[in-house]
């Protein structure tokens, strides 16, 4: 049975049209991608859905008994609750009294009502409410969320963080995700992924940049392009291909449109008295493809990302020695040490909070570290996106935040006016003369990307590029990274961004310590996932080991007062003699093997050279166990002669 049901919807803004005659149903089980390009109505599509837009036309149809949470990209104002309150609040009746509950508990003993506090807790007992107060407590640990911070004093990221735990904790059916990853660290991404597929069995519809994401939760995807809402069965890689196909197809019925209407607007120029005489029909017809055409919806051009590389740096771009910071007792950075070279491509991967940006800010000088030194090459020109947006000014226009005073820019010694340029970037001349502060999201992304490609650059510094861009601009800004000959650092938690565009990574692995691998996202988490096997082979060797010392040991000593008494051969008495010592050396040489798998540099290795090292490692194991059941069977029979 359809849980969501929408029939003939339409929306527009003025004389532009978000939603035209739109059809769609969605069942229990359905987990739908909306996709579309920045600005194509999206975001409205769910407001519709919620209510919050009334459409132009059309019916929503949503059964009364379904329950339905949210989140969306726009952040209350005003909010003085605590995060707790916050997320308790999206549980149907209990969670009022669980917010009540816990109000009364952050209290001053003095001043609190017990009575008040022993009746709550006896109406929460009623239904149940303590198992539900444990899905809030899941749901705040999980988002790593501070319990009882005030709402107020949180940054817009962390109260969408926040709005999502609320949106999650009832357990819809119905369940409406705007950018849900915006602002997620990768752990958290990984188990919003993990809990949507695993814990979630009502409908899901959400709009998400983050393919990775969309790859593995969609089980279908619908776009809206020009207000037409396309569905697409499959997985991602189905969509592009299917998409190309229509693309190819829209494109061969617009040129043959076009050329009729320009054959019938040659026959209408013959005269007058001609047309007239030889066929109205055929007038009505002309005048019926020229509205048509009038009609007709330009897709929105794709951003033409562009810049003029600087000219080459200093070999040695960055030196940093044993450098340490923290905050308040806090180790972000503890004795880390790099060399950055001209042309390496780095990404930086960890927790939010875990010292991504203050480590940039840091090589580049912008903090002064509490211990170790920062040494800058020469001929560095360094364009920095700031993940705060801070170099863009809210009052200005978006043509004076990028010109400075010119109406030109100079890019690989060709001037461009400045318009030409920001529509480049996807902004009409009327955007441009807009202040930034009506800009949305993804437009200030793109305009703080217009501002710093518009001077050369040979070190580019991206803090959280892809926050808010919409797919094909992000892969547009993929293929230009590609192309740089410079050095490149970014920060971001789009799993496909880095394993696409950087050659190793630093990872934030807890209490300032930073360890670098090669390769992407994907590279790192096959390197540890390696790792944690060997790890785990390696405990179970030891523990073997040392269940096995204590009777080791204890027949060497009977072995010590019988030898004596029992003889075996001259051949397997000298192979029991040196079985001990053999013991002990292939032990020394499987942990002095295992070390150099945990060292950081190992994988690192090219693969051949890892694989050799696994290999003996493999071998010696073998040949340890193989040792010690000959020596049990040797004393075995001699402890029966």
């Amino acid at each position: 049975m359809a849980i969501l049901t929408l029939h003939n919807i339409s929306l527009a803004f003025g004389d532009r049209p978000l939603l035209k005659d739109l059809d769609f149903t969605l069942d229990k089980g359905d987990r739908v991608a909306l996709i579309g390009r920045n600005g194509e109505g999206k975001s409205s599509l769910l407001k519709v859905i919620l209510g919050d837009v009334v459409p132009d036309d059309g019916e929503i149809i949503i059964d009364r008994g379904y329950r339905i949470s949210s989140l969306s990209q726009d952040i209350p104002r005003d909010l003085t609750q605590t995060v707790y309150d916050v997320v308790a609040e999206g549980l149907p009746e209990v969670g009022e009294k669980l917010v009540q509950y816990h109000q009364l508990l952050l209290q001053p003993e003095a001043q609190m009502d017990l009575a008040k506090l022993s009746r709550l807790q006896q109406e929460i007992e009623a239904v149940d409410g303590w198992s539900l107060d444990q899905k809030v407590m899941t749901i705040i640990t999980q988002l790593a969320l501070p319990k009882d911070e005030v709402i107020a004093n949180l940054s817009g990221g962390w109260i969408r963080r926040v709005l999502l735990g609320k949106a999650l904790v009832s357990e819809p059916d119905l369940l409406l995700l705007d950018e849900p990853t915006n602002h997620l660290d990768i752990d958290a991404i990984l188990w919003l992924e993990e809990m949507l597929l695993k814990n979630y069995s009502g409908a899901l519809l959400f709009i998400t940049h983050d393919r990775q994401f969309l790859e593995k939760i969609a089980n279908k995807i619908i776009e809206l392009d020009r207000g037409i809402l396309s569905e697409f069965p499959g997985d991602y890689q189905n969509y592009q291909r299917r998409k190309e196909e229509m693309a190819h197809a829209e494109s061969q019925e617009r040129a043959l449109f076009d050329k009729r209407l320009a054959e019938e607007e040659v026959w209408i120029r013959q005269g007058i008295k001609a047309r007239r005489t030889r066929n109205e029909g055929r007038v009505r017809a002309l005048k019926a493809m020229r509205e048509q055409y009038k009609e007709r919806i330009s897709k929105q051009g794709i951003a033409k990302l562009n810049f003029e590389e600087g000219k080459e740096s200093g070999k040695r771009v960055i030196s940093a020695e044993n450098l340490s910071y923290s905050i308040d007792g806090k180790n972000i950075i503890h004795d880390f040490s790099i060399t950055l070279m001209r042309g390496d491509r780095i990404g930086l991967i960890g927790a939010n909070g875990a010292g991504k940006s203050t480590l940039l800010k840091l090589l580049f000088q912008q903090l002064e570290p509490q211990s170790g030194k920062v040494e800058i090459g020469t001929k560095l020109e360094i364009a920095y996106f700031d993940q705060l947006r801070s170099v863009l000014d809210l009052e200005k226009s978006v043509i004076d935040n990028v010109s400075e005073g010119s109406d030109f820019i100079e890019i690989n010694g060709k001037k461009q006016h400045i318009i030409g340029w920001l529509q480049d970037f996807m902004f009409t001349p009327e955007k441009a003369r807009s202040p930034v502060k009506a800009l949305s999201g993804g437009e200030r992304n793109r305009l703080l990307l217009a501002k710093l490609f518009a001077k050369p650059a040979n070190v580019i510094v991206l803090d959280e590029p892809t926050n808010d861009l919409d797919i094909e601009t992000l892969e547009v800004l993929e293929e230009l990274l590609l192309g740089f000959e410079g050095t490149l650092l970014i920060v971001s938690h789009d799993r496909a961004f880095i394993d696409k565009t950087v050659t190793s990574t630093l990872v934030f692995e807890g209490n300032g310590h930073i360890s670098q691998y090669v390769g992407g996202y994907t590279d790192w988490l096959d390197s540890i996932e390696s790792r944690k096997y060997f790890a785990n082979t390696e405990v179970q060797q030891q523990k073997n080991i040392e269940k096995k010392a204590p009777a080791v040991e204890k027949k060497i000593a009977e072995s010590e007062t019988k030898t004596q008494k029992i003889k075996l051969s001259y051949k397997e008495t000298r192979e029991l003699e040196s079985l001990p010592k053999l013991l002990e050396t292939l032990e020394q040489e499987i942990d002095a093997l295992s070390q150099q798998t945990q060292n950081v540099d190992f994988y690192q290795q090219n693969h051949q050279e890892q694989t050799k090292v696994l290999d003996e490692l493999a071998q010696k194991n073998e040949a340890l166990e193989e040792a010690f059941m000959r020596w049990e069977e040797l004393e075995q029979k001699r402890s029966q002669m």
